[in-house]
Order: structure tokens, then C-alpha cells, then sequence
């Protein structure tokens, strides 16, 4: 066979991998999207006391996780049926790494929501503006993560580590002000359950964090 014949059937393959990939970081973009929705619903839950938001995140997390799913093999397939160079191996191994992280931060919104039905019958705890504010803060790492994406922004990507100090410092003052809360009346399950809260929170920017970086590794090819 002739080079330019080879060529040309190689041609067509590679341009049916270039649509495989664009509609995988489509579908990316789509579960990123739903978990931010799911953070956003958790926020409704545990702020507002909205027991509907609380159950909608848990059968939006079905989707999410059937998405993450079908991302992941949609990724292994790419690896092994086509032959991708250095720069789409990259994309790949990090979108499949991306993809765990939104799906963490999915399961850790559900677990606020199941926490927020708990607290439900309780009256809302002082600290809950705090909370709430560090809630906020995780969000809008979510968001700027995502974004990051998108866009394929390194920088905007590895800014998240400034946000993500700045929400350690809220679980640090929140967590000291819950463990030593003196004169408690009635049950300390709510504290308890705070206590857990703030923690899944902090995880949740922790792998919004990671989001950042694995777009910097994208795009740089440097970890």
C-alpha cells in the first residue's frame, strides 16, 4: 500500500475518535453539571429545610452514577479500540480521574441531604450561618472547578487550591466551636450530625480541588 493510501484510510478513524471525543467531554460536562445541581439541592436541604430537595438529590444520584459508569467504559473503549496519541491519552486518563472526583462530591451531597432529614426535627443550630457559608464556599469550588473544564483554563483550575484552604479554615473554627460546645441541652445528635456535615463538605472541595488539577494536567501535561 502506498503512503498517501495509508493515509487516507487512517483518515476517517481518526476523525470517528475525535467525535467519540468530543461527545465524552460533553457527557462529562452533563455529570458535572447534574453535581452541581446535586450540591446546590443538598445546600436547599440543609439550609432551608426542604425535605423535597433533600429526596430529589437521591434519585438524581442514580443518574449520576449511571453516567460515571457509562463514562468510564466509554473512556476504556476509547484506550483500546483506537490508537490515541500522547495528548489524548492524557485527556483520557484525567477525564477518568475527573469523573470519580464529581462522582465523590455527588455521594457527599446525598449524605448531606440524608443528614439534613435527620436534623429535620431539631431546631436550627446556631453555627448552621456558618455552615451554611462554608457550604456556599464548596459550591462555588464546584462551579469555578467545571468552568475550568470547559474551558480548559489550567490557571482557573489550579486557583481552586486557594479556595480550598479558605474552606479548611471554615472546618477548623466550625469543628472547634461544635467539639467544645459547653451547657448542651437535650440530645447531642445534632451536633454529632454537624460535625459529619462539615466534614463531608470539606471532602467535597477537597475533590473539587483535584477537578482543578486534573484540567492543569490537560492542558500543561504537568501534575
Amino acid at each position: 500500500m502506498r503512503e498517501s493510501q495509508f493515509v487516507d484510510s487512517a483518515r476517517p478513524t481518526r476523525i470517528q475518535f475525535e467525535r467519540q471525543l468530543r461527545r465524552l467531554q460533553r457527557d462529562v460536562l452533563r455529570m458535572g453539571a447534574l453535581v452541581e445541581n446535586s450540591c446546590w439541592l443538598a445546600r436547599k436541604a440543609l439550609c432551608d429545610r426542604d425535605l423535597h430537595a433533600a429526596h430529589q438529590i437521591a434519585v438524581q444520584d442514580k443518574q449520576i452514577d449511571k453516567l460515571y459508569r457509562q463514562i468510564e467504559l466509554d473512556c476504556v473503549n476509547l484506550l483500546a479500540l483506537q490508537s490515541p496519541v500522547t495528548q489524548d491519552l492524557r485527556l483520557l486518563s484525567a477525564l477518568m480521574q475527573l469523573v470519580r472526583d464529581l462522582e465523590r462530591i455527588g455521594d457527599y451531597a446525598e449524605d448531606v441531604g440524608e443528614i439534613a432529614i435527620k436534623l429535620f426535627p431539631y431546631p436550627v443550630h446556631p453555627a448552621m450561618d456558618r455552615v451554611q457559608m462554608m457550604l456556599d464556599r464548596c459550591r462555588a469550588m464546584v462551579a469555578m472547578g467545571l468552568a475550568s473544564l470547559s474551558n480548559l483554563d489550567a490557571e482557573s483550575g489550579l486557583d481552586l487550591k486557594m479556595k480550598d484552604d479558605a474552606v479548611d479554615s471554615d472546618y477548623e473554627t466550625l469543628y472547634t466551636l461544635l467539639a467544645c460546645q459547653n451547657n448542651i441541652e437535650g440530645s447531642i445528635e445534632p451536633i454529632v450530625l454537624l460535625v459529619l456535615v462539615i466534614r463531608h463538605i470539606e471532602r467535597m472541595a477537597d475533590h473539587a480541588t483535584n477537578i482543578g488539577k486534573r484540567v492543569a494536567y490537560i492542558v500543561t501535561g504537568k501534575r
